[in-house]
């Protein structure tokens, strides 16, 4: 007879978390006007917050529109609803409009250079990096470099791990839910 364990997670309030994480929370409610319940959920770490946001804010060599499709793709094929409806916001932030974004989330764009980086970043999500050579190819072919190679695998690592923690947690989603495809 096989047992399940589910442990409920719910999403810590200010004065559930350490000092430090108090206080970032404090800056998040400044910076966005609230506290996302996914951050907040980092936070049952003492170090976890901190130390994610400094590698989320870390200088790369991808634009935040290029971070964005990533985002977006990496969230799509890692099937997470709370970073899809996120990053779907954050992408209309970031220039893109609907149909772009749908695209994205389809794993393809009508900009080929955004095309190539969404191609590649599913594939290497998909087949944890083992990718096809066309894919990689055809990024560089776009004039992409071996510099927004690496930065592109930090990026997925970074959306990945988010992905991770909110399917298994499942805390409410605060942004306007995304659609299924």
């Amino acid at each position: 007879m096989e047992s399940l364990v589910k442990t409920e997670f719910s999403v810590p309030t200010k004065n559930e978390v350490s000092s430090v994480n108090q206080e970032i929370f404090d800056n998040l409610d400044k910076a966005l006007g609230f506290v996302p319940n996914l951050y907040a959920t980092i936070a049952y770490s003492d170090n976890g917050l901190k130390r994610y946001l400094d590698y989320q804010n870390a200088k790369t060599s991808l634009s935040n529109k290029e971070k964005e499709a990533v985002n977006l793709v990496v969230s799509q094929v890692n099937g997470c609803i709370y970073c899809q409806s996120a990053h779907l916001v954050l992408g209309k932030m970031n220039g893109f409009n609907e149909q772009q974004l749908l695209n994205i989330r389809n794993g393809k764009s009508d900009n080929l250079k955004l095309n190539s980086l969404v191609k590649l970043a599913a594939d290497i999500t998909n087949n944890k990096g083992n990718t096809s050579d066309e894919n990689v190819k055809d990024f560089f072919a776009q004039g992409y470099t071996k510099e927004n190679l690496v930065d592109l695998i930090l990026q997925i690592s970074d959306k990945t791990a988010m992905n991770y923690l909110h399917n298994l947690t499942k805390i409410p989603v605060d942004f306007p839910l995304a659609e299924s495809l």
